[in-house]
């Protein structure tokens, strides 16, 4: 099921997309009674998928990111596998939704792309175990974690670089029926492949991730965890089209532009 978030007459909401036609839900997919299993209920509507617009799929109070958990990325960047995931957050004012501009800062020198899959929490989540880690999560979705290269290495820590408004486009829905532990994650600039890999090259699994994060910080219906980027990084620039595209869940696309 591919649940989205919406735009139709002035007013956000969320729905169930189901072909090309969006079909309005009653309560929000992270009530209560949705996460006591009491499912989806339709509330009537239904909208073309071209006449309303897609927005960041949920409203995250935190994206909690994972910095380095390709093999191969780590590879590329010369560095240690790490011994425990390595953590870090975008603020929610990052958040973009489908084709919603990627705007570089002022100041920007490197802004790279970083296509992920990213988890959606369905339920609030506090020292989980790992085998029933499942149970908290909604569903799955594209995020392209946009950073400031250089500001990166001149800071010697993430939270600046990572953290300006547009660089968490995600997108374009949350999808609820598929298995997570071997997906295809590509990443095109201008339509040329840029990124390629596999989530089995994770060094830390989804259940890992999420019991581990989950003892550090109680996770909210709607957070979201990016589970990290496969190995090709490479630089953005102004009037660039960057698409993330994930086997099983669809394809974020998003333009670049100059502030």
């Amino acid at each position: 099921m591919r649940i989205v978030r919406f735009l139709a007459g002035g007013r956000a909401r969320y729905g169930v997309l189901e072909g090309e036609t969006i079909r309005g839900l009653r309560v929000s997919p992270f009530a209560q009674s949705w996460s006591a299993g009491g499912g989806y209920v339709l509330d009537g509507s239904a909208y073309a998928l071209g006449e309303g617009r897609l927005l960041a799929p949920c409203q995250p109070s935190k994206i909690v990111c994972v910095g380095l958990n390709y093999r191969k990325h780590a590879e590329e960047t010369k560095l240690a596998l790490p011994s425990a995931p390595l953590i870090f957050l975008k603020p929610s004012t990052a958040v973009i939704g489908p084709e919603d501009e990627i705007v570089l800062p002022r100041s920007w020198t490197r802004v790279d792309y970083e296509g992920e899959l990213a988890v959606v929490i369905g339920k609030r989540a506090k020292d989980v175990p790992q085998d029933r880690a499942t149970e908290y999560v909604l569903g799955y979705t594209c995020l392209n974690d946009v950073t400031e290269r250089d500001i990166q290495s001149a800071d010697g820590q993430w939270t600046r670089a990572k953290g300006f408004d547009t660089f968490a486009p995600m997108g374009p829905w949350t999808e609820t029926e598929i298995g997570p532990d071997d997906l295809k994650v590509e990443t095109y600039l201008n339509g040329q492949l840029r990124q390629s890999g596999r989530t089995s090259d994770l060094i830390f699994g989804i259940p890992r991730l999420v019991s581990f994060i989950s003892e550090v910080m109680t996770l909210l219906p709607g957070d979201v965890i990016s589970t990290g980027t496969p190995s090709g990084i490479g630089p953005l620039q102004p009037g660039d089209v960057v698409e993330v595209k994930i086997e099983g869940v669809g394809t974020l696309r998003n333009p670049v532009a100059a502030r």
